[in-house]
C-alpha cells in the first residue's frame, strides 16, 4: 500500500539525513556520501534534499573544494522554484550560505558564487535577496579593483531603486544609502573629488 509506504520512506530519509549530519565533524567524506543518498531517496525534489545540499555545500567549502561546492549550490538553487521549499526557507538558507562563504579569500570563487545566485534570483522575483547579493558582488569588485564592472553593477542597483517614472523611489531610502556608500568608496579610491561632493550632498538628502 503506497499510502503506508510514504510516511515510512519519509522517516527513512529523515534518519539518513540526521545520521549523515552526525558524521560531518568526524568523517566529512562519509557524510557527503550519506547526503547524496538522501537526495536519491526522495522521489521528487523536497525539503530533505534541500537540507542535504545545504550541508554538502558547507562541508565542501570547509574542505576547500570550491568547484564541487558550486556544483552542489547550483543544484540547491534548483529547489528555490520547488513548492516543497518555502520562499522563507530558501531565502534563509541562501543568506546563510552567502555569509558562510564570505570568509573566502578566493575573489574569483566569490564572484562566481554571487553571480550564480543572481541568475536564479532574477527568475525567482526575490527583490530583497537580489539586492543584498548584488551589493555583495559590488563590494567584491571593489576589493578586486574591477571598477568598470563595479560601475555597471551600481547602475543596475540604481535602476532597481527607480519608480515607474524613472525617478528615485523615496521608499527605498535604505537601499539608496547603501548604493551611495559604495559610490563614495569608489570615488574616494579614484580621487574623483567633484563627484564626491555631489555624492555627499545627495547622501544628506536620502531619507532612510
Amino acid at each position: 500500500d503506497t499510502d503506508d509506504e510514504e510516511p515510512e520512506l519519509e522517516v527513512d530519509i529523515e534518519n539518513q539525513y540526521y545520521n549523515s549530519k552526525a558524521e560531518i565533524e568526524t568523517s566529512p567524506e562519509e557524510a557527503l556520501k550519506g547526503f547524496e543518498e538522501v537526495i536519491k531517496m526522495e522521489p521528487e525534489k523536497g525539503k530533505w534534499g534541500f537540507k542535504a545540499l545545504k550541508q554538502m555545500c558547507k562541508v565542501l567549502f570547509t574542505l576547500g573544494r570550491e568547484d564541487d561546492m558550486l556544483e552542489k549550490y547550483k543544484m540547491l538553487l534548483e529547489y528555490v522554484q520547488c513548492s516543497a521549499v518555502t520562499r522563507n526557507d530558501s531565502e534563509k538558507v541562501i543568506n546563510k550560505l552567502l555569509d558562510f562563504v564570505s570568509s573566502s579569500s578566493q575573489i574569483a570563487f566569490l564572484e562566481k558564487f554571487y553571480e550564480t545566485t543572481l541568475e536564479v534570483l532574477a527568475g525567482a522575483k526575490n527583490d530583497r535577496l537580489w539586492f543584498s547579493t548584488t551589493i555583495k558582488l559590488c563590494k567584491i569588485c571593489f576589493e578586486s579593483k574591477d571598477y568598470v564592472k563595479m560601475q555597471k553593477i551600481l547602475k543596475k542597483l540604481h535602476k532597481s531603486c527607480e519608480g515607474s517614472e524613472g525617478q528615485e523611489d523615496a521608499k527605498k531610502g535604505t537601499q539608496l544609502q547603501e548604493i551611495c556608500a559604495l559610490e563614495i568608496q569608489l570615488c574616494t579610491e579614484q580621487k574623483n573629488h567633484k563627484k564626491l561632493k555631489e555624492l555627499y550632498s545627495r547622501s544628506m538628502q536620502i531619507k532612510s
